[in-house]
């Protein structure tokens, strides 16, 4: 047989959605990259997955009927232990031989080669390329082993020629056909229970044809499309749903736009086989509750796309992508509004009786939910939360009164129909309540950002929303970590990771406002983790939790910086070593790189790192004192000299936050710097030379090192 093309399907009962697109590429993947282990399938063999609701697929280009023979050297023994002293083979090689089917006669034509620091003795041959038939097994057996499924089910086989009624299959969902085609050719292949052939079923109203029978692997796509009325790619089938959700909302006018959703957009384009969208409408009354209930009830529940106008705002109309399309789509359309009114009904019922209690009432309830059952309950959460917010508030510039009550009410509405209802909308509402009880207008938004935040780790609505943020996140740390619960490899169930993340661009933020003239930053996370921690009833916490947290959050800040920033490692090694104020590490990254990059940094950077080992090999602390009159040689008056005008320029700069310049102003000694260790005996014979020359040294590693600890820039 000749390099043709191969098409494989399972045909199956619907799939689940959510895995769908992954189940797909899976198939498609795995049963490829066999074949081309096998050598039936080129290292460069397109692969083409194919993925609907009822079946998985893959075409794979230029399959051989049968893989070349491969010329196979298997090393037996060493010829110390294969061949005696008269160079006759021994027991030990013969039994060896006989299991590779050979026998005597092939000792003449072992071949000899080193091995190690002995020879050995190695048994060539040629092994057959595998048959086309044969390797497509294998590659479908492991293929369909190695399926991401989600959660298998078993099901008996229809029949069972040796055990009627009695053999069972374990697979995602029951199926009931399987094509195998090498060019226009059946390749006999089983799976299932299912034996392969050329045929296989379309749309299950919509087909022309029943069964659709396959020309060849190359037709695959454009039969089922024909005659089954099926779009078999997941990716032209979800392009299809774009174009479509786009035109209709265009006929609809006014801007609108089909909310941008992809983990919707790939559920639905997973659930039909030829999409037709629909545009239904429900009635103007429901837009009075929040658009949030409305938008995540259709589409969560319903698998709609709401519309929204030019300006954001939900409309009364929908998008329905439906899996038939009929001449007349009137019931269709009727169905579905039918369906989502007794939903957004809910959703209204939800909103009016809740409205009816304000959100402080609520608060005392919340003793009654457990939070943890080491850290108590949320009434007793909320009030560490409401104590660190007013005291962050304190710190930051912050409304205290604000903070407090937004700290009080943030989690009352987990005690609401809705969010019972749905939970994905909590702090949603309570924002939306908030504002309905005449809460301040800065305390609703907190409430309602409280959660947002936690997806968009760039803004903050207000001074409120970035209190009660930071609150909320260093006591889930301080509480979490503090009980043993931390992060342990790739599991982090509490998402300890992203908070210390978020809390990181909270000070951030915090910085660059103080920058630009917004206030004085006060807020240190040590006191932040202490102050923390004392919230807690004593003894439940560990000891060791603000110390450990503290290296857990830097190590996370200098991750982040390499991985998401593509900050130089040694750049951010050198900033982040220092433990400097959170606030203060991106401006410091800043000026670090500028340094870097100018000439006289390669040679500072290495002769702060040539004082620092020196200082580490001397014995006990070194005093930062430098008598004058004790220096004798020139170098070191030089470089005294030197840095009696330097230093006091670098830490003014220093001083007033512009890390930049300090650094730069550092360059001017390099010169006094390499003439200091061309000309300078450091470890001097005379004890008192020695500590002065020390002390001038711990002096400029002071002065060198306030921005970043520079010896980190050099190897």
């Amino acid at each position: 047989m000749t390099a043709q093309n191969l098409l494989v399907e399972l045909f199956v009962e619907e799939l689940p959605p959510k895995a769908l697109k992954k189940l797909g590429d899976a198939f498609a993947t795995v049963l490829a990259d066999q074949l081309k282990a096998q050598g039936l399938a080129s290292a460069d063999a397109v692969v083409t997955a194919f993925a609907s609701p009822r079946r998985l697929a893959a075409h794979v280009t230029g399959l051989l009927g049968r893989a070349a023979d491969k010329a196979v050297s298997q090393k037996l023994m060493p010829v110390s232990v294969g061949l005696d002293a008269s160079g006759q083979p021994t027991p030990a090689l013969l039994k060896r031989l006989g299991a590779l089917g050979a026998d005597a006669t092939a000792v003449a034509g072992l071949k000899r080669a080193p091995d190690g620091k002995a020879e050995a003795l190695f048994f060539e041959s040629v092994a057959p390329g595998v048959e086309l038939a044969a390797g497509l097994q294998k590659a479908l057996d492991e293929s369909l082993a190695k399926l991401p499924i989600p959660k298998v089910m078993s099901y008996q086989l229809e029949t069972d020629c040796e055990l009627p009624g009695w053999s069972s299959v374990n697979f995602v969902r029951p199926a009931h056909g399987l094509v195998a085609l090498h060019g226009s050719s059946v390749v006999p292949v089983k799976a299932l229970g299912l034996t392969s052939g050329n045929s296989t079923q379309g749309h299950r109203f919509e087909a022309a044809v029943s069964p659709v029978v396959l020309k060849d692997a190359d037709s695959y796509a454009a039969t089922l499309l024909k005659d089954g009325a099926v779009i078999a790619s997941f990716a032209e089938r979800r392009a299809e749903i774009v174009r479509q959700l786009a035109a209709a909302a265009a006929k609809v006018g006014g801007g609108c736009k089909p909310i941008e959703d992809d983990a919707l957009l790939d559920e639905v384009t997973a659930l039909v086989e030829r999409p037709n969208v629909l545009i239904c409408a429900f009635e103007p009354q429901f837009l009075g509750v929040p658009q949030e209930c409305l938008i995540l009830t259709m589409k969560a529940n319903q698998k709609y796309f709401p519309l929204l106008d030019a300006a954001g705002k939900l409309t009364n109309q929908f998008l329905v992508v439906s899996n038939i399309s009929p001449s007349d789509a009137s019931a269709v359309i009727g169905g579905n509004e039918r369906v989502v009114r007794p939903r957004l009904a809910d959703a209204k019922f939800f909103f009016d009786q809740d409205r009816k209690k304000t959100l402080a009432s609520r608060v005392e309830g919340l003793g009654k939910v457990v939070y943890h059952n080491k850290l108590g309950t949320q009434g007793e959460r909320t009030e560490r939360v409401r104590a660190i917010a007013e005291w962050v508030a304190a710190k930051i510039g912050a409304d205290v009164e604000q903070a407090g009550r937004a700290a009080t009410l943030a989690k009352a509405d987990l005690l609401t129909d809705m969010v019972g209802e749905f939970p994905e909308l909590q702090g949603i509402m309570g924002g939306y309540y908030a504002r309905h009880d005449g809460e301040h207008a800065d305390v609703a938004a907190a409430i309602a950002d409280q959660y947002q935040l936690q997806r968009d780790h760039t803004n903050a609505a207000n001074l409120i929303s970035m209190t009660l943020d930071i609150a909320d996140r260093v006591e889930t740390l301080v509480g979490i970590w503090g009980i043993g619960l931390k992060p342990t490899g790739e599991k982090d169930p509490f998402a300890l990771r992203r908070h210390a993340l978020t809390l990181i661009n909270r000070f951030e933020l915090l910085g660059l406002a103080s920058s630009l003239g917004a206030g004085h930053m006060q807020l240190q996370l040590s006191s932040l983790l202490d102050f923390a921690k004392q919230q807690f009833k004593p003894g439940l916490i560990s000891a060791e939790v603000c110390t450990e947290l503290t290296e857990f959050i830097y190590d996370r800040c200098q991750n982040r910086l390499v991985a998401t920033f593509k900050q130089r490692v040694e750049v951010a090694d050198a900033v982040v070593s220092m433990r400097p104020p959170l606030h203060d590490i991106s401006a410091r990254i800043q000026a670090v790189e500028k340094f870097s990059k100018l000439p006289e940094a390669p040679a500072l950077a290495a002769a702060n790192k040539r004082i620092g080992n020196i200082l580490k090999k001397s014995e006990g602390d070194v005093a930062a004192t430098v008598n004058e009159a004790v220096l004798i040689e020139p170098a070191e008056k030089d470089l005294f000299a030197a840095m009696q005008t330097t230093v006091p320029a670098a830490n003014a700069k220093f001083d007033a936050g512009d890390y930049t310049a300090s650094l730069q102003s550092l360059a001017a000694l390099r010169a006094p710097v390499d003439a200091f260790f061309d000309g300078v005996m450091v470890n001097a014979d005379d004890p008192a030379l020695k500590a002065n020359r020390l002390g001038l040294l711990k002096q400029l590693h002071d002065a060198m090192n306030r921005v970043a600890d520079l010896s980190r820039l050099v190897a």
